[in-house]
């Protein structure tokens, strides 16, 4: 199917449509989240130490991941608009050729990243108790992380190819089974079968000597979250996979299509640079945060990750409103209706402005026992952690509104092939809000951890006002198919 159940993308009312598109994208992204919760509700049960591990990889994960997602947006873009101009056998051609780029990139970035883990991780500026205490634990995870990421990358590629055809509702399928499978596996990996909390809390210590006495597993710490993750992630690309070959739920897809062709490579590469730019300099950004923010104590590594985790929760959304933007704007400029494209837009920055707000008035108001679930209470460290935790998300809570707008007004310029703009709006919003606010509000007027909450929320809502103010400008509103003919 090329349109959500509710109606088509590109004819009759907008509303029902593009709820249907955007349910499905905001439930999946819930469910992507919950890999990464599931790693700090045991991690936090394993110390304090291991949930600031993680939050030392991720950044240093994303720079490299981000390579290969610019370049789903890539494929997303094209598939929404061939569907739009009912172009299904140059759809299909676009997904196979942006599986087999993407396979080919993933090898090589998981590689580089395997080899260079603790190289980027010297680059940390990390107080004394950090290098010896977390840094260590974050190399042990990075590293299964890096070997496992074409699997990753495999349900990116699936989920973005989809959803630019129309269908979200399968990607979200096949992550509800990913994500069941690591939960379960996920306590099992990091502590083995000894002093398993999971056994504990589920009255089950008899099952679990049975099971050490059996296997003498002691667990992987740390890494055993990656293990799970990478796991749990090959499943879901195998399903996905099949969904391609298998189904017909999405672009028809032929063998042939996975040769590579040089016409729709370089349209791919064209759209997938700017975007991948985006996410590697957004990476680096989050980079450059997390060298100041390692330069304080544990505990302030320790909420800043938590806090971020916890917002990237709240942000779904506007993430999935996003996502559904870019599909119907690409199939609506494909449609060659510029002008419905653009009423969506606008719509879809309504809904998600509104629902934002009151996202961040709840968040603000049950930011204690949220922050609270996530870390066992009964020590100083972990008392630190959880104050600070608050304070962060209550203060994240205030840009939550124009997070709703921003991420959609991104959306709209990524399915209209300019991905250019929404780089640059991203870097703006980066690194003229976020880094240098951080640093002058931390480091220059005294501020210390609250400088860098204060900047975190400050940046994203300058972004907001520019990306939009640009937006109304309507310089946007171009098919990218049909300057190139060779792919329509």
């Amino acid at each position: 199917m090329s349109v959500p159940e509710g109606g088509s993308l590109t004819e009759g009312d907008l509303k029902r449509p593009m709820f249907e598109l955007a349910w499905p994208i905001i439930v999946t992204e819930l469910l992507q989240v919950a890999y990464n919760l599931a790693d700090t509700v045991w991690l936090g049960r394993l110390s304090t130490d291991a949930v600031a591990a993680i939050s030392l990889a991720f950044p240093l994960i994303f720079l490299l991941i981000s390579v290969g997602g610019g370049f789903t947006v890539a494929g997303s873009t094209l598939v929404a608009q061939c569907t739009g101009a009912k172009s299904e056998g140059s759809a299909g051609t676009v997904a196979g050729q942006t599986l087999t780029f993407i396979t080919i990139i993933a090898i090589v970035v998981g590689l580089i990243g395997f080899f260079a883990t603790d190289a980027m991780l010297g680059i940390l500026p990390s107080s004394p108790a950090t290098a010896g205490q977390v840094i260590p634990l974050a190399s042990a995870y990075m590293r299964v992380f890096f070997l496992g990421l074409p699997f990753l990358f495999g349900f990116f590629v699936f989920s973005a190819l989809m959803r630019g055809y129309g269908n979200t509702r399968a990607p979200m399928v096949v992550m509800f089974i990913s994500v069941l499978i690591n939960v379960i596996i996920d306590p099992i990996f990091i502590f083995g079968f000894e002093s398993n909390p999971l056994f504990g809390m589920l009255g089950l210590e008899g099952l679990e000597a049975s099971l050490f006495a059996a296997t003498s597993f002691l667990g992987y710490d740390v890494a055993g979250a990656a293990y799970a993750t990478v796991l749990s992630r090959a499943v879901a690309t195998v399903i996905g996979i099949y969904v391609i070959f298998g189904t017909s739920a999405g672009p028809d897809v032929q063998l042939s299509d996975f040769w590579p062709q040089f016409r729709y490579i370089k349209q791919i590469v064209s759209i997938g640079v700017p975007s991948a730019a985006e996410q590697s300099a957004t990476a680096l950004g989050f980079i450059t945060l997390t060298a100041m923010v390692v330069t304080f104590k544990p505990e302030v590594v320790a909420a800043f990750g938590l806090g971020n985790r916890l917002t990237s929760l709240v942000f779904l959304p506007a993430l999935g409103l996003g996502r559904a933007t870019n599909t119907i704007v690409g199939q609506n400029l494909g449609a060659q209706k510029p002008e419905r494209a653009e009423s969506a837009v606008w719509l879809a920055a309504k809904v998600g402005a509104s629902v934002m707000v009151v996202t961040g008035v709840l968040a603000y108001l049950l930011a204690e026992p949220v922050v609270s679930f996530f870390l066992p209470t009964g020590t100083e460290s972990a008392t630190q952690t959880i104050d600070l935790g608050v304070q962060y998300v209550r203060i994240r809570a205030f840009e939550f509104g124009f997070i709703g707008v921003l991420q959609v007004v991104l959306g709209a310029y990524r399915g209209a092939g300019n991905t250019k703009t929404a780089l640059g709006f991203s870097l703006f919003a980066l690194w003229l809000g976020r880094v240098p606010i951080v640093y002058l509000l931390s480091f220059q007027f005294g501020f210390a951890e609250t400088g860098i909450w204060l900047g975190m929320a400050v940046g994203q809502i300058l972004g907001a006002i520019a990306a939009t103010a640009w937006f109304t400008r309507g310089t946007w509103k171009q098919s990218v198919i049909s300057a190139e003919p060779s792919v329509t």
